[in-house]
């Protein structure tokens, strides 16, 4: 039987082993490392990219868990990454799944589950249960705001934003002039309906632009 190669990334270090010991019975599936951020993980994979699943926690220092799913949809592999988190907001759920993650579990889960959501993404299956299913939708049916509202250019403009960069930072990164970064600036403002930074980062968060 062909074991189902999974690494637990989760910065609290009970968790983790307790995830270890828990999986550690089931004979179809192999813990191969556990990592406390994602720098750690995605440092492994480059050394090891033979992984069918990742458990993949959201909040973790260096870099959090929805950086690490922007970065797997761009690695040429076929690791299917399972969000498991305490957030069980709308907009996290959605996030996580526009972002491509195959399932969301909470962390308060039950270890029938958790094998499940396991075995069914290791096929290349989705796992949202009925309650996680229903947040998403509701949250998406009530921000039907999309990215098509805002350019290419303007995504990349407000990731900098959120991100804490100044507009002379944002524009070197860019290679384009700050007076260009203003202008996207004032552009993203107006089709969000904001007056400052502050509204922007909420009202961007609050409708999964960021």
């Amino acid at each position: 039987m062909e074991k189902i190669r999974l690494i637990i990334a989760d910065d609290h270090e009970l968790f983790r082993n307790g995830l270890k010991e828990l999986l550690k019975n089931h004979n179809d599936v192999e813990v191969v490392n556990c990592a406390s951020d994602g720098v750690e993980l995605l440092e492994f994979i480059k050394t090891d990219n033979n992984i069918d699943i990742i458990l993949l926690d959201i909040t973790m220092p260096n870099m959090d868990g929805f950086e690490v799913l922007k970065r797997l949809k761009h690695l040429n592999n076929t690791i299917k990454p399972i969000v498991i988190s305490m957030h069980d907001a709308g907009n996290y759920i959605a996030k996580c799944a526009k972002k491509g993650a195959y399932g969301y579990l909470l962390k308060n889960t039950d270890q029938e589950e958790l094998l499940k959501a396991v075995r069914m993404v290791s096929k290349g299956k989705k796992y949202f249960n009925q309650k996680i299913s229903e947040k998403m939708i509701n949250f998406m049916s009530e921000h039907t705001v999309s990215n098509d509202m805002l350019s290419k250019k303007e995504l990349e403009v407000l990731e900098l934003i959120s991100k804490g960069l100044t507009t002379k930072e944002i524009a070197a990164k860019l290679y384009v002039s700050s007076r260009t970064i203003e202008t996207h600036r004032a552009n993203i403002l107006k089709k969000l309906n904001v007056k400052n930074t502050a509204e922007l980062i909420k009202k961007a968060v609050k409708i999964n632009l960021i």
